[in-house]
C-alpha cells in the first residue's frame, strides 16, 4: 500500500517514471553520511535462520544496513524504530516498482523470485493518486463494521477448530498446532470473507507459501504465481457472473463517483493481497504468541491474573516477534538520507519490522524481553505507519484475540511438546514464524 503523498515537487510519482540508475556520488569526505556501498553487504538468510540474532546483528550495524537479496540484488534494509517510521511515511519514499532501478537497467536476473512483490497490480505498489483511488474502493466495502460483524463467525469457527484439535494428535500425542489451529482460523475467515470456495483453500496457501518463502527457484515461483493469480481470476469471474454478500462481489460492485472500478488486473492483485496478508500474517502472530506464553508462563499468568489483557498479549507478540522480517520493497525517489546514510535513488529498501520492534533505543535494554504488561512510548511498526498502514489489521486483531483466549480457555495446560529452541524456523526471511508447533494439549 502505497504513501498517495506528494513527491518533492509537489506532484505525485508518475506512474510512467523510469530510473536509468541512481547518480554518482562524490567520495565521502569527514563528518559526511555513509553510503550503503561503503560497508560489507549482509547476506539475508533465505530460511529465516536464527532471525533475533540475526536482527541484532543487523540493527547493531546501523539504521539503514547494506544486504544482498536472492540473485545477488542489493538492497538495503531498515532496521532501527525511529528510521523506519521515518521511512515509511516518507514522501520522498515509493512504492511503484518503475522506481526499482536494477529492475529497468539489467542487473536483476531474468524470473527473479521477488519480482511479484515488486510488479503486483494493487495498492502495495502505486503512489499518489493512484495509490488513493485503490484504497479508497477497497475501503468503501472493506469497513470497520464489517470487521467487528465477523466476532461471531470468528468465534464459531475458533471453538469448531478447538474441538477436533484431539482427533488431530499424533500416536505420541502432540498436536501440530500451527497446521491444525493457527492456520485454518485465519485462511477460512478470509476465504468466507471473499467468497472463496473451501475446496481451495489448502492450494491457495500452498502457492502462497511459495510466493512468501525466499527458498523456492525462480521456476517454482512463476509457476506459482501464474496459478494463484489464475485461481483468483476464476474466482472473480464466478463472483461477477453470481454476485453473492461478499467481498469480491462488493469490490466488484465498488465505484467512485466519476464512475472509476478496479480493472480485472487489480482486483487480482487485491484479492491476491488479501489472501496472502489476510492469513499469513494472522498465522504467524497467533503461532509466535502462543510460543512466547508457552515459553514463559508468567506472562500467561498474568492474563490469567487479571493483570494484563487478550489484546496486551497480540500487541507485545507484534512488537517482540513480529509477524513479517523483511517486507519488499520501497525506493526513494532521489539520493535520500536516512540514518546517517545516503541511499541511491532506485534502490530497494525492506522494511525491517521485527529488526525495529526489538531496537532498544525504543524499547529500552529489555527490548528483548517478552512482556505483556510493556507500556512502550514507541508504537509497535508491524502493521507499518503512515499512507500504507495495513487495511486488515483490525481483523487480524481480531481474529488473534478470539484464538488465544479460547485457546487458554479450553487447554489451560497447553504446552510446547519440544523445547522453543528445536522449532524449525518458518522457510522465508519475510514471514517471521516457526516451521511447525507442537504442543501437548494436556501438558
Amino acid at each position: 500500500m502505497t504513501d498517495g503523498q506528494p513527491i518533492s515537487d509537489g506532484q505525485p510519482i508518475a506512474d510512467d517514471a523510469r530510473l536509468t540508475g541512481p547518480a554518482p556520488l562524490p567520495p565521502p569526505r569527514a563528518g559526511c553520511p555513509a553510503r550503503p556501498g561503503s560497508a560489507a553487504a549482509h547476506r539475508l538468510a533465505p530460511g529465516g535462520a536464527g532471525r533475533a540474532a540475526a536482527d541484532a546483528v543487523l540493527r547493531e550495524a546501523g539504521a539503514v544496513v547494506p544486504v544482498l537479496l536472492p540473485g545477488e540484488v542489493p538492497a538495503v534494509a531498515v532496521t532501527r524504530h525511529a528510521v523506519l517510521r521515518e521511512v515509511l511515511a516518507h514522501p520522498e519514499v515509493a512504492k511503484n516498482a518503475c522506481h526499482f532501478t536494477a529492475l529497468h537497467d539489467g542487473t536483476v536476473p531474468p524470473g527473479w523470485p521477488l519480482t511479484t512483490f515488486a510488479t503486483v497490480d494493487g495498492m502495495t505498489t502505486a503512489d499518489g493518486a493512484d495509490h488513493r483511488r485503490l484504497r479508497g474502493l477497497v475501503t468503501q466495502v472493506f469497513t470497520a463494521r464489517r470487521v467487528a460483524a465477523l466476532r461471531p463467525r470468528v468465534v464459531e469457527l475458533t471453538a469448531g477448530l478447538l474441538d477436533g484439535l484431539p482427533g488431530t494428535a499424533a500416536a505420541d500425542g502432540t498436536v501440530e498446532l500451527r497446521r491444525h489451529f493457527a492456520y485454518p482460523l485465519p485462511m477460512g475467515v478470509i476465504c468466507e470473507l471473499l467468497g472463496v470456495d473451501a475446496g481451495l483453500r489448502d492450494r491457495l496457501h500452498e502457492l502462497s507459501n511459495v510466493i512468501v518463502g525466499t527458498t523456492g527457484t525462480a521456476a517454482e515461483v512463476q509457476a506459482a504465481n501464474r496459478e494463484i493469480t489464475g485461481v483468483l481470476g476464476q474466482v472473480a469471474e464466478a463472483r461477477r457472473a453470481d454476485p453473492g454478500d461478499d467481498l469480491t462481489s462488493a469490490l466488484i460492485a465498488a465505484q467512485e463517483e466519476d464512475g472509476d472500478r478496479l480493472s480485472a488486473r487489480e482486483l487480482v492483485g487485491t484479492l491476491l493481497l488479501m489472501i496472502i496478508a489476510g492469513h499469513e500474517t494472522t498465522l504467524n502472530l497467533i503461532t509466535n504468541a502462543v510460543r512466547a506464553l508457552c515459553t514463559d508462563r508468567a506472562q500467561l499468568e498474568l492474563v490469567r491474573a487479571g493483570r494484563a489483557t487478550w489484546d496486551d498479549v497480540v500487541e507485545e507478540t507484534l512488537r517482540h516477534d513480529s509477524p513479517v522480517a523483511h517486507f519488499p520493497f520501497r525506493y526513494p525517489v532521489r539520493d535520500l538520507e536516512l540514518g546517517g546514510t545516503v541511499v541511491p535513488r532506485g534502490t530497494p529498501m525492506l522494511a525491517s519490522y521485527s529488526a525495529a520492534g526489538r531496537d532498544p533505543e525504543a524499547y529500552g535494554p529489555d527490548a528483548d524481553r517478552f512482556d505483556v504488561t510493556r507500556r512502550p512510548a514507541a508504537r509497535h511498526l508491524s502493521f507499518g505507519h503512515g499512507p500504507h498502514y495495513c487495511l486488515g489489521a483490525p481483523l487480524a486483531r481480531l481474529e488473534a484475540t478470539v484464538a488465544l483466549e479460547a485457546l487458554f480457555t479450553r487447554y489451560p495446560a497447553l504446552d510446547l511438546a519440544v523445547p522453543d529452541a528445536e522449532l524449525p524456523p518458518h522457510q522465508s526471511f519475510i514471514g517471521n514464524s516457526t516451521g511447525v508447533l507442537p504442543v501437548r494439549l494436556t501438558g
